[in-house]
């Protein structure tokens, strides 16, 4: 587990803009259509080519000097089924995740996960409780076997869900076992859970927050991203990290408007603040486009809280 002490490290979120990173899938529909006998046979070879795009997506990290990555929300598609065949076969592959752990252990490379949408701990419903549940503990396997550690440093990303519900959520979250208790974060949203609901629950649960400036920004409908509340609520979430520099925060900017929910392509406005936090997961369209926009007109410019207007940054001739 290796922290910087170098300024604010930019995340990769899930794919690339250019073809270099990209995950192939399966349709429920068709592999319900398989013979028994070759859905295990289907699906190995599925995860094989997929645990090969997760080791390109991490060279491509270490090209680009991007030292974090979020992983997809399903890299490996219909592992988490019922019937069992597709957890069976990602099990046989634990000596081959735990080398790709490895590689970005050695590549330095931190890696995190952001479940689908509809893990909702905070839901009246039981059986959707339960639903999402089983889909963290799924992650929390991945995570395992990737061998990362069963911290926040290997941090699980969720919503809120249901609003209204700040301590049902805290007392679900509370009762998680070990594996995905101890690597769950809460992050604040633009609808149900603002950043003082997100804090409190976080707070109640004894688990780390991920603040997002975008979200809070359109939920309180704020000036800009330099209003004081944002770097308040940066100071507040890092206070519930059990390490200060494993701190992680979320940036995008509005598609048309400041106020828009919707991510632009690049990120062209980030909280002045944002320069004193240690990780920072970049939630913009262009994806590698905006992290080099960012490298070359924010990191390398130590005035002000904007990155310049104009074209990003030339790709790298490896990409």
């Amino acid at each position: 587990m290796k922290a910087t002490t170098e300024g604010p490290n930019l995340g990769l979120v899930c794919i690339t803009h250019s073809k270099a990173v990209r995950y192939h899938t399966y349709q429920l529909s068709r592999y319900r259509l398989l013979p028994d006998e070759l859905k295990g046979c289907v699906l190995e070879e599925l995860y094989q080519v997929n645990l090969r795009t997760l080791l390109r997506a991490l060279e491509f990290c270490a090209r680009w000097g991007i030292r974090l990555y979020r992983l997809p929300p399903d890299p490996f598609p219909l592992s988490d089924l019922r019937d069992g065949v597709g957890e069976m076969v990602l099990e046989g592959l634990k000596p081959e995740l735990a080398k790709v752990g490895q590689v970005a252990e050695r590549l330095g490379i931190r890696l995190v996960a952001h479940p689908e949408p509809f893990v909702v701990l905070s839901s009246g419903s039981p059986l959707v409780v339960e639903r999402s549940i089983a889909e963290l503990e799924h992650q929390a396997r991945l995570l395992d076997w990737l061998g990362l550690p069963r911290s926040p440093w290997a941090a699980i990303t969720i919503h809120g869900g249901k609003g209204g519900r700040g301590r049902a959520l805290a007392e679900v979250v509370r009762q998680l076992p070990t594996p995905v208790y101890n690597r769950l974060c809460l992050e604040n949203d633009e609808r149900f859970y603002g950043a003082g609901e997100a804090l409190e629950a976080c707070q109640q649960a004894g688990v780390p927050m991920v603040f997002d400036a975008h979200h809070h920004v359109v939920k309180e409908r704020l000036d800009g991203f330099d209003h004081p509340s944002v770097a308040e609520f940066v100071r507040l979430a890092r206070g519930t990290w059990p390490r200060a520099e494993w701190q992680i925060v979320r940036i995008s900017n509005g598609r048309d408007a400041l106020h828009d929910g919707a991510h632009h392509d690049l990120v062209t406005v980030v909280p002045g603040c944002y320069r004193q936090v240690p990780w920072i997961e970049v939630e913009a369209k262009a994806k590698e486009m905006a992290i080099a926009h960012l490298q070359a007109h924010w990191l390398k410019d130590g005035a002000g809280s904007s990155p310049t207007e104009g074209t990003p940054a030339p790709m790298p001739a490896s990409a």
